[in-house]
């Protein structure tokens, strides 16, 4: 009898356990086809398919139509034939004027930046810090191509203050070409915001050091500069790397300085570049960054690898001398170029573009520098503005092929500056 009542208390503790169970099974099923659901109705308001509510997203399905005319053209190639570039791929609402009361005209100052995919990531605390427009060139290369493609738009999509500022340009080897991402949705499983396509971008990673990219392609940097720079209407533009971050109130402050002047076509206007430890965060103001500076956690920018090229900004007068409380952007110095200086600079728009010859690594930013010098233009460094570069540059982190590069764009170098004798025959200045 004991024994009996022992075998029921056993089956009704074990039938609840069983209705449990069921009962999970059921719930996680239906989380499961929720999540289903959900995916298959992100999939059709990002493609515009047959889930979706007809007209629920006018603006969207707007951009989702730029960007399959954008990539139906199949791009145009660089004049030396070697490159696909896809410019405009995804246009903001400033530039295409559908942010309300935006007007394109009326801005003086972009930002212009290249990367390949795996540094994309950067983008979203570059913007968080620039707060105006951004044009970004990307180099993709074999599978990158499909994935870049679809979490530009993925940004485009998810990320309104992106698709508010952000114009992305696409360039590819000439022998690939961009899809419109509807064939390959895998790349967008798990997307549901922002974030996610931020934390996606950033997995993706660091796959090469550096330049050194699979197959041995070279990263077109120049190239790329150009099409950043081409990709805005903006008076005066800044041209930096993705992994650079600039002072804080830079747009706004650069604005104010320059409706007080008389503007200048032979003048650039230099921002001191440093690099950080990686574990720092990025200081905001000159203030910060020099107290940084002074415990050695902030250096100049290339102090191992080249001093040479970043010695001339002077940086002890810079660093001491006086900081305006107001916060008043203003020329600190003027300087004229020497060789090797590779400055960081704001410059306007009808400066001289970079020389494409150059890939790789070496001789890129020097020769442009060098072409202004030559030009005629003065180097003005600003009092309070900056850059800084994301980590400290060391010999052992860099490609195997550095060397090799830097000898190739040496020789090359000196051809562009005898080129310049011939472009500028009028001009006493040499580099």
């Amino acid at each position: 009898m004991h024994l009996s009542k022992k075998c029921s208390a056993f089956k009704v503790v074990l039938s609840a356990l069983l209705i449990v169970a069921l009962l999970q099974l059921i719930y996680l099923s239906f989380l499961s086809k929720f999540h289903g659901k959900q995916q298959r109705y992100r999939y059709s308001e990002l493609f515009g398919g047959s889930g979706a509510k007809k007209n629920a997203h006018p603006e969207k399905n707007s951009r989702k139509e730029r960007l399959r005319y954008s990539l139906s053209t199949g791009g145009i190639f660089d004049n030396s034939g070697q490159y696909r570039v896809y410019k405009n791929l995804i246009k903001s609402d400033f530039t295409t004027n559908e942010k309300p009361g935006s007007d394109p005209s009326s801005n003086i100052l972009a930002l212009a930046t290249h990367t390949t995919i795996n540094n994309l990531h950067y983008l979203e605390s570059l913007l968080e810090r620039w707060q105006n427009p951004i044009s970004v060139a990307i180099f993709a290369h074999g599978q990158d191509v499909k994935f870049a493609t679809a979490l530009v738009y993925a940004l485009s999509f998810f990320c309104p203050h992106i698709q508010a500022l952000v114009d992305f340009h696409l360039v590819c080897l000439s022998g690939e070409m961009a899809s419109f991402p509807e064939q390959d949705r895998e790349h967008f499983a798990g997307l549901e915001d922002c974030a996610s396509v931020f934390s996606r971008l950033e997995t993706h990673g660091e796959k090469y050091k550096n330049y050194a990219m699979s197959g041995n392609i070279s990263y077109p940097n120049n190239l790329l500069r150009n099409i950043a720079r081409g990709g805005t209407e903006s008076s005066y533009i800044l041209v930096i790397d993705m992994d650079m971050m600039p002072s804080a109130d830079l747009h706004e402050q650069f604005m104010a300085m320059i409706s007080k002047r008389e503007p200048a076509s032979d003048e650039v206007f230099v921002l001191p570049a440093f690099e950080i430890r990686h574990a720092r965060k990025m200081p905001a103001t000159k203030a910060e960054l020099v107290q940084l500076y002074q415990v050695g956690e902030v250096r100049p920018f290339y102090e191992e690898l080249c001093p040479r090229c970043q010695a001339p900004t002077n940086y002890s007068q810079w660093v001491n001398s006086h900081v305006r409380e107001t916060g008043t952007l203003e020329v600190a110095y003027t300087l004229t170029w020497v060789d090797p200086w590779e400055p960081f600079y704001i410059g306007h728009r009808s400066v001289p573009l970079y020389d494409e010859n150059f890939k790789q690594y070496g001789f890129n930013r020097i020769s442009q520098a060098c072409e202004l010098h030559v030009a005629g233009y003065r180097f003005s460094v600003l009092s309070t503005a900056f850059v800084v570069h994301r980590g400290f540059k060391i010999q052992g982190e860099f490609h195997a092929r550095k060397d090799e590069e830097n000898k190739r764009n040496r020789v090359l170098f000196r051809n562009f500056k005898e080129g310049l004798k011939t472009k500028y025959p009028s001009s006493a200045r040499r580099c």
